[in-house]
């Protein structure tokens, strides 16, 4: 199928796509729940219409994201920063129906915009202090974490106008994690519940793996629904791009230092950042550990960075240039944070077809390089 692709080329599979959104939605059919593509994991406008007759909307980051949202998806627009700036706030909620806020200095300051608006809701994040992540990078409950109001530091006499509390504590993890951390919810915010519309449940949850409960979570959010009189709101990014996305590499030179290395013609830090971040060994179509096959090769990016290194893979047959080699699961994550680092290319971006054909959507260019820069 990629025989004929130009590399390299982040490619996404509408029906999958389409398969992850239908998992969703019988979450929010069997709840009422809201479910909303978080666009910082995932922002492929172009299939937004598959997306849509699946979701409630989507959740931002800032206001670039909620304008996307607002005009690609549709009016359901939540978002959370940090810290919103004060020229940046009307148009932000020129898009955003939904906003959270991190600070309770934050609300107050931005207050008089949702007195006599009954179509704008208010939240405020806060952190359970509970963690369920290994790596502090991705943990929003490290210790130190600048993402959500501590019980210690909630203001319960500043909660009018408020309409919803959120929350965030999960990383690619089952429901049993929810269900720990709704306990700890509950034991420091639960008597505020009864003045809330809302709790947003925040991210994490990977609902669309394979061994994922979805009758346990259906229950748990009935459960905390039926009980608080509240509507929950989930905004799960990974989750809806879930293993739905390639990114295909061609190999173009070897280097021997001990090892056998081959050089692709993309790179971990540009184009697959959480390689390194996270950091993770993505899976290759046809290949395995070190040593489980006859070949084993170094795979590296084609930057000048020393560490641009994708990991060590075997194969059953030695490697040829020009050989194409398909990355899996790399629809999230990859498009919203690669980068231009050393002037490599961006990867063009194509479609898998519901008829089984690719479809490039878009190509990059040496414009887009430049036109980022000054």
């Amino acid at each position: 199928m990629f025989k004929t692709l130009k590399t390299p080329s982040y490619v996404i599979d509408e029906s999958l796509l389409e398969k992850n959104a239908q998992k969703l939605d019988l979450v929010r059919k069997r709840t009422g729940a809201k479910i909303l593509l978080a666009l910082k994991a995932f922002s492929m406008y172009s299939v937004f219409p598959i997306l849509k007759p699946y979701l409630d909307g989507t959740e931002a980051s800032s206001l670039f994201e909620a304008r996307l949202g607002f005009e690609e998806f549709g009016p359901e627009v939540h978002i959370f920063s940090p810290a919103y700036q004060e020229k940046e706030f009307p148009k932000i909620l020129s898009y955003a129906n939904h906003v959270s806020f991190n600070s309770f200095h934050q609300w107050q300051k931005f207050k008089p915009y949702f007195q006599n608006n009954s179509q704008k809701k208010a939240f405020i994040r806060v952190n359970p202090q509970h963690n369920e992540v290994e790596v502090d990078c991705y943990n929003p409950c490290a210790k130190y974490s600048r993402l959500g109001v501590t019980k210690a530091e909630f203001k319960a006499d500043e909660l009018a106008g408020i309409s919803g509390l959120h929350f965030h504590t999960l990383c690619q993890k089952n429901v049993d994690a929810l269900e720990r951390t709704l306990k700890v919810f509950i034991s420091k915010f639960g008597p505020y519940l009864s003045q809330m519309e809302w709790v947003n449940f925040g991210g994490g949850h990977h609902i669309t793996r394979k061994d994922y409960d979805i009758d346990r979570l259906s229950k748990v959010i009935n459960n905390f629904q039926s009980q608080y009189k509240v509507k929950v709101v989930l905004e799960p990014g990974e989750a809806i791009a879930l293993n739905t996305g390639f990114l295909v590499a061609s190999v173009i030179d070897f280097v021997k230092n001990e090892k056998n290395i081959a050089i692709l013609d993309t790179s971990a830090t540009a184009h697959m950042p959480d390689v390194l971040e996270m950091p993770y060994r993505p899976e290759i179509i046809g290949a395995k550990l070190p040593d489980q096959l006859p070949h084993t090769y170094r795979l590296a990016g084609n930057t000048c960075l020393a560490g641009d290194i994708i990991g060590d893979y075997s194969f059953e047959k030695p490697l040829q240039i020009g050989q194409k080699l398909v990355f899996t699961d790399m629809a999230h994550y990859t498009m919203v944070k690669n980068n231009t680092f050393n002037g490599i290319a961006l990867p063009s971006i194509s479609l898998i077809t519901k008829d089984q054909k690719i479809k490039t959507i878009k190509e990059f260019s040496y414009e887009d390089f430049k036109n980022r820069l000054s």
